[in-house]
């Protein structure tokens, strides 16, 4: 019996519910490893197989062992046991899906090469059962060589029998036998074998043959020699004279193994029938009725995040309020009062309020990728996206970084080609991420919802978002003709089933998405609002060298208290760096305050609104609104500029900060993936050029129509 903890490798192509297996067995016991030198991360994940512990690490999903790119070959490397953070497996778990076992099984013929004990988990067992389709699984693990597990991942069906076959697996150490290549080809491996001696494995020797211009070849050229380039292509020039071209040699060999076994295991209607995802299809992935459609879900869900967040909202910030003002109550005047209330309470509350709202955005993603509209999403706009240079396999980070530009970003990865990954990487920031959300929702709060129709705010929420949509492509248009000139790449992509989103897998998105968004208002906004807060703070004397608090302290009308705290902020160390850019601002329709508060948002987009709140004197918030937004249009209407419009203002801030690059995080991250500061300065730089320009024009064009 087993006494040592399992190590379980998890491999399969894109969209066959690997991701929703991999939670299933490892719930919330789960983590992110990252390697040196490389930009790839994995999922690693523990759980219990009777018994016996198991580390579980989920591999990046590939259809194919062929590595391109260093972070492709990690993958391979730790299947070999060649990567020093990570022990060899020891069981490869290959996940397919029951309805395409002749095409998942060829990744599956890979992973039998590499001398490890391998299972088969067919999932979506239930898809392939309403397609008519009939597998013997017996039957179809004696053939393969290796045991066959059929599971349905969503609804947990399968994993206890799943967990007990890893065990077993483990315990005997059996080695299955992939499909032979032809002789010839065998004879070229021992060759370059002799020559590259037992310190590359001879997995590695066929793909050094097979995948021509590959990673492997890449890296064993650079380290032999020309020597070793000279051998590799007398050895294909051989296999070609002899039949045996290669790459396509494997393909014939591996396919050549596959539909027998999948031809003598499975059984197929005679006559494929049409089923709800083929009939659902027919409009979701239609040129108009698909568009149409997609438009409208994003509507709804915009809509959705006004309409459902705002009692939990309120009850957020009443929260904070009462919390600051017991403060205020409790504590005898000073800077550490003020810190306290204004700098933390006020200004990370003022934040951490629209909380609510990003969970539901949140759980509407979880929900439309889970169940497979994501993937038909992508599929509609490979139409858009190939008139820009790029293709559907750049929309998936794009729509990822609707939540957020880091993983949007990372995302990119599938992206082989590198002009056209980092094209994707250039415009990806330009999405609306979660973290504009308080931004909108703060000011279309404000000046959007009293005297307007219900439908109002959502579709300015809508419209923000589509400023994204909208602008990354045409900025991908241009990249692609001048800095990344390049061929349009070919979009390939399977279509998944359509699945019923599981409640626990959507309730893990939702947490994961409070939890960062809790995290970085602890961290990054807390340190920001803190600096920010000093700036405002100080000095805190007249020029008389007079306290500004005392003399609010003796104030006895609001009006003048109102005074002397505008005078303090405007003679504060920020006040005096924003009223000398103010002349910048006021094309914006700006003054100095919204300038400061936009400036001071640079490490993170968020930090405006608690920086508002400190610059606008706060008080109790009214019937229609947050305490933020009563101060922002009582202030504005007694303003010459913003009195008169206060709407075209509005929208000038928010499509400034729909188009401006503001998160550290994304640009470090970018940094990260292209190996290099010079991207991400000329994405910072072209998308504050962009987001200057875009609210001029707004303003601009918006006064005029105001009249």
């Amino acid at each position: 019996m087993l006494t040592k903890t399992l190590t379980v490798a998890l491999v399969g192509n894109p969209n066959t519910g690997k991701t929703t297996l991999f939670n299933a067995l490892s719930g919330l016991r789960q983590r992110v490893g990252n390697y040196p030198g490389v930009t790839v991360e994995l999922k690693k994940g523990h759980f219990s197989a009777t018994g016996v512990p198991v580390d579980l690490i989920d591999l990046p999903g590939t259809y194919s062992l062929a590595a391109r790119s260093p972070d492709e070959m990690v993958a391979v490397d730790l299947l070999l046991g060649r990567r020093p953070e990570e022990p060899r497996p020891d069981v490869v778990l290959s996940i397919v899906d029951a309805a395409n076992l002749d095409r998942h099984l060829y990744l599956t013929s890979q992973l039998l090469d590499l001398g490890e004990p391998v299972v088969l988990a067919v999932n979506m067992i239930d898809t392939a059962k309403a397609q008519g389709i009939v597998i013997d699984y017996a039957k179809l693990s004696a053939e393969l060589g290796i045991p066959v597990v059929p599971i349905q991942a969503n609804r947990g069906i399968g994993l206890e029998e799943l967990s007990k076959v890893l065990v077993a697996a483990a315990e005997s150490g059996t080695s299955p036998r992939g499909p032979s290549l032809p002789v010839e080809f065998e004879k070229e491996v021992a060759i370059l074998q002799d020559e590259l001696g037992d310190e590359v494995p001879a997995v590695l020797t066929r793909r050094l043959i097979l995948d021509v211009s590959g990673y492997v070849e890449h890296w064993l050229v650079e380290k032999h020699g020309s020597e070793l380039r000279q051998h590799l292509d007398s050895a294909r020039q051989r296999l070609a004279a002899a039949g045996c071209a290669v790459p396509g040699v494997e393909a014939r060999s591996r396919y050549g193994w596959v539909r027998p076994i999948v031809a003598a295991c499975v059984t197929k209607p005679a006559v494929r029938p049409v089923t709800w995802t083929d009939r659902i299809d027919s409009v979701l992935t239609h040129r108009v009725w698909g568009t149409v459609v997609f438009l409208v879900v994003m509507f709804a869900v915009f809509e959705s995040i006004f309409v459902l967040a705002k009692p939990v909202m309120e009850q957020i910030g009443g929260g904070f309020d009462l919390a600051a003002k017991t403060l205020e109550a409790n504590m005898a005047a000073g800077p550490l009062r003020a810190l306290l209330t204004d700098g933390i309470i006020k200004g990370v509350g003022g934040v951490l309020v629209f909380l609510p709202q990003i969970l539901i955005l949140f759980g509407f993603i979880a929900v439309l990728e889970d169940c497979g509209y994501m993937a038909r999403a992508a599929f509609l706009m490979d139409r858009l996206m190939s008139k820009c240079g790029l293709s559907g396999k750049s929309f998936i980070p794009m729509l990822s970084s609707v939540a957020c530009a880091v993983p949007g970003i990372m995302a990119t990865r599938v992206i082989e080609n590198r002009r056209d990954r980092l094209a994707t990487i250039l415009v990806a920031p330009l999405m609306s991420c979660s973290a504009r959300l308080p931004v909108y929702s703060l000011l279309i709060g404000a000046f959007l919802t009293q005297g307007y129709a219900f439908w109002v705010p959502g579709f300015a929420l809508f419209a923000m978002y589509m400023i994204g949509f909208t602008i990354a492509p045409l900025v991908a248009l241009v990249l692609k003709r001048t800095l990344l000139r390049g061929a349009t790449p070919v979009f390939v992509m399977e279509l998944p089933a359509y699945k019923r989103p599981t409640l626990r897998g959507v309730l893990r998105r939702m947490w994961d998405a409070g939890f960062a968004f809790v995290s970085r208002a602890g961290k990054i906004i807390l340190a920001t609002m803190i600096l920010v807060w000093a700036a405002l703070y100080f000095p805190n004397t007249d020029g008389n060298d007079v306290k500004y608090e005392e003399r609010i302290a003796v104030a006895q009308e609001d009006s003048e208290k109102n005074a002397i705290s505008a005078e303090w902020k405007q003679h504060s160390f920020l006040g005096r760096t924003g009223r000398f850019l103010e002349p910048a601002f006021e094309p914006l329709g700006w003054d100095w305050r919204i300038g400061t508060a936009a400036l001071a948002s640079f490490p993170a987009r968020e930090v405006i609104v608690g920086m508002l709140g400190m610059l606008y004197e706060v008080g109790e918030p009214g019937e229609d609104g947050s305490a933020l937004q009563d101060a922002l249009r009582k202030e504005w209407a007694g303003d010459p500029v913003r009195g008169r419009y206060g709407v075209p203002v509005a929208l000038s801030i928010m499509v400034f900060f729909a188009l401006c690059m503001q998160c550290a995080s994304t640009l470090v991250v970018m940094q990260r993936e292209t190996r290099s500061w010079a991207w991400p300065a000329f994405t910072f730089a072209y998308m504050t050029t962009l987001a200057y320009l875009g609210a001029l024009v707004t303003f601009q064009v918006g006064k005029m129509i105001v009249g």
